[in-house]
Formats: C-alpha cells, sequence, structure tokens
C-alpha cells in the first residue's frame, strides 16, 4: 500500500496550517493534470475522485480500478454493517495497493428517532401494495425496518480496519473519528454543499472538502440547512468554497468528461470527483437498465426525490417518480421510507423493471457513456482535460 502523505498544511498539534494554494502549486498553478494538493495529500497520480455510491451501486472491482488508474477510488458502505465494513477494507486492499476511500453516511436529527418509533410500517406501506405486488415481492415488517447499521459501531469497525481515506456525507466528522484518523494516518474527506458547511467541515478537523454542486446524482447531503436552501450550482460553489477555506477542495457535481474537469480546476478546485460518468463503467453495481438510460437523451432530464429513500436524491424520473410525485412530502424519513422501498429496488432490479429504479444521475448524465471498463473511461477523461489544460 502507497503510504498516506501528511496532510499538506498540517501539524502535530492542529490542523489549520498557514500553507496556500499558490504555494502548494508553484507560482505557476497546478500543471497540465498533475496531483496537485489533494492528490499529495492522498497519495494519488490524478486529482480524480470516483463517487462513493451507495445501496449497492459500489463495487470492489469499480473502486480497485480507479485507484489502479491513478485516481481514487471509493466505495459507499453506509449500508453496511461491521463486520461487512472490516471485509470489504480486506478487500479492496487484495483488489489494488494504492490509496481508496470509504464513505460514511453521518446521521442526521430526527432519523434515529424515527427509527425508533416504528412499531408497525403498514401505514406507509399501504401506498406502495401497488408496487410490492407487481413485482411479487413481500412488504417488509417492523424488524426488516428496524434492522439498520449503528453509524457508531460502522466507525468503530471502519477504524479498525483503517482504510487510506474515509470520506462521510450528511455531516460533520466526530471529534473521535478526527483524533483516531490523524493517530492512524488516515486521511479524512467531509462534503459540503454549502459554504457556510465547508468551513464547519474544515473547523470539525477535515482534511479536504468535496463541494457538492446541486448538479450531483444520488443523495443530497445538506446538513446545516434544509436542501431547498442548499441547492447551489457546482461551478457557482467551488470558487466560493476555494476562497473560504485553506484546505484542498474536489469539485463534485456535473462533471463527465476533461471540459468539466478543466472548468473544476480552473475555477479554483484542487481535484474533481465524478459518479455518474463512473457509475456508466461495467465495473460498477448499477444495474443494467440503469446503465443503458445514461448517456441517452432521456438522462437530460433529472429531478430532486425522497420517494425512494426518504433523505433527497437526484436521478432520471420514470413511471414510479411521476405516479407517486404526490406523495413526496408524506413518505417517512430515512432509513425508513429506504427499508420499505429495498425489495421494490432489489426485484426491479433483478426483474429489468426500470420503471421502478432509483435511476440516480447527475445533470451531466447525458454525457456519461457506458465504458468498456472504469480504466478506459478514467484514461479517456484525463486525455481530454490535458488537452484543455494550459501546460
Amino acid at each position: 500500500m502507497s503510504a498516506v502523505p501528511t496532510p499538506l498544511g498540517h501539524d502535530d498539534t492542529g490542523h489549520d496550517g498557514d500553507l496556500g494554494r499558490d504555494e502548494a502549486f508553484g507560482s505557476d498553478g497546478p500543471d497540465a493534470l498533475g496531483p496537485g494538493r489533494f492528490g499529495e495529500l492522498v497519495g494519488t497520480a490524478l486529482p480524480v475522485v470516483q463517487g462513493p455510491f451507495g445501496g449497492g451501486l459500489s463495487s470492489v472491482a469499480l473502486a480497485a480500478a480507479v485507484s489502479e488508474g491513478g485516481g481514487l477510488g471509493s466505495y459507499g458502505a453506509h449500508i453496511l454493517g461491521p463486520e461487512e465494513i472490516t471485509a470489504l477494507v480486506a478487500r479492496l486492499r487484495a483488489g489494488t495497493d494504492r490509496p481508496f476511500a470509504v464513505n460514511l453516511w453521518v446521521p442526521q436529527e430526527g432519523e434515529a428517532e424515527a427509527l425508533a418509533a416504528v412499531t408497525d410500517p403498514v401505514t406507509h406501506a399501504e401506498r406502495l401494495l401497488p408496487y410490492y405486488e407487481e413485482l411479487g415481492v413481500r412488504p417488509p415488517d417492523a424488524g426488516d425496518v428496524r434492522a439498520w447499521p449503528d453509524f457508531d459501531e460502522q466507525l468503530d469497525a471502519l477504524l479498525a480496519a483503517a482504510p487510506p481515506v474515509i470520506s462521510l456525507v450528511m455531516g460533520l466528522p466526530p471529534r473521535r473519528l478526527v483524533a483516531e484518523a490523524r493517530r492512524r494516518g488516515i486521511v479524512v474527506v467531509g462534503t459540503a454543499t454549502t459554504v457556510e458547511e465547508a468551513v464547519a467541515l474544515e473547523r470539525a478537523g477535515a482534511d479536504a472538502v468535496v463541494a457538492s454542486g446541486s448538479d450531483a446524482g444520488g443523495h443530497r447531503g445538506a446538513f446545516l440547512r434544509p436542501v431547498r436552501e442548499s441547492l447551489v450550482g457546482t461551478f457557482s460553489l467551488v470558487p466560493q468554497v476555494a476562497e473560504a477555506v485553506t484546505v484542498p477542495v474536489v469539485a463534485a457535481g456535473g462533471i463527465a468528461d476533461g471540459r468539466g474537469i478543466a472548468a473544476a480546476l480552473a475555477l479554483g478546485a484542487d481535484a474533481v470527483q465524478i459518479g455518474t460518468g463512473f457509475l456508466a463503467a461495467r465495473e460498477s453495481g448499477a444495474s443494467e437498465a440503469h446503465r443503458r438510460i445514461l448517456g441517452t437523451p432521456e438522462a437530460r432530464t433529472t429531478v430532486l426525490t425522497r420517494l425512494f429513500s426518504g433523505r433527497t436524491a437526484r436521478g432520471v424520473p420514470n413511471g414510479f417518480v411521476r405516479d407517486m410525485a404526490a406523495h413526496e412530502d408524506a413518505v417517512p424519513p430515512y432509513p425508513v421510507q429506504n427499508a420499505l422501498m429495498r425489495p421494490i429496488r432489489r426485484a426491479a432490479a433483478e426483474q429489468n423493471r426500470p420503471e421502478y429504479l432509483n435511476l440516480w444521475a447527475g445533470q451531466a448524465a447525458a454525457l456519461a457513456r457506458e465504458s468498456p471498463s472504469a480504466g478506459t473511461y478514467l484514461a479517456e477523461l484525463v486525455a481530454d482535460a490535458r488537452k484543455r489544460l494550459p501546460a
């Protein structure tokens, strides 16, 4: 495993250093597409991060391929229990000797109470009965709904496994995570949807911040304000975050080709995170039906919805989203709605029924052409970006 460098601008006693962006790159800025500050922080040759996919869309093969290609492969582990996380990190280490990231969701206010209050999910399951019947699955019972991993136990397992990078969405890194990560040489990356969140993440001890614009596919990670007040586009968010924090900034959302990479770096990002583009790669955990939609005119339209998980996420609208639109505000919060929808999502994937799938995709999804491999896609991204960047 490549050694993880000491985070730039850090010392042994504190987080905030004095190393500025220009000093890190030199007076002439970054080279055409070298590692930059973020790559130097995590130990990668390229400033490209594969977005971490939750809900089974990640795969070890995908993360390993991106890491082997010089980027930072990632795996979304928020649905995994502690023993599964331990096994996952071992599998990732077996797949690559280069740095990789494992991602967790920080619990949000009210979710634990919502889960504890579930005594009978029938009320909320009733509106989904036609879909259970159509797909031939049974509705979950209260035990199924409550069978959700505990975040503190997930965190304990992840820290013990000590992946090179731990990334988080939906909130601030707990103090014990930051302290133990520093002791073990683990880089901690937080995710912000607003400038205020980015500042809070840096103050909380994050070594780098992903500036996740409203263009991004999948779940929105707003945690200081409601999602509707945190919908800042990527290319508006990135320069503001770059001015507000001293840690490396990773631009995420609406980036699927070299043009997007060049634009993000020009606006002050130290790296880019690409999700939907890698979701289209053959190694991802996305179903065939999901991958077929990416890169088509149908993927030009995306919407924000709570219907699949109880948390707001961006995806391509389908029959389920349109039919259930009137219930957006009525569905229970995560993880209750997520548990109620799990049988429907799984059956839809198995039966090749995209009208019932959560087709997560960002606003550049029509640019996300299916690639024979993640490594090929990464190489194409790099070649395209280098043509568009100053030498």
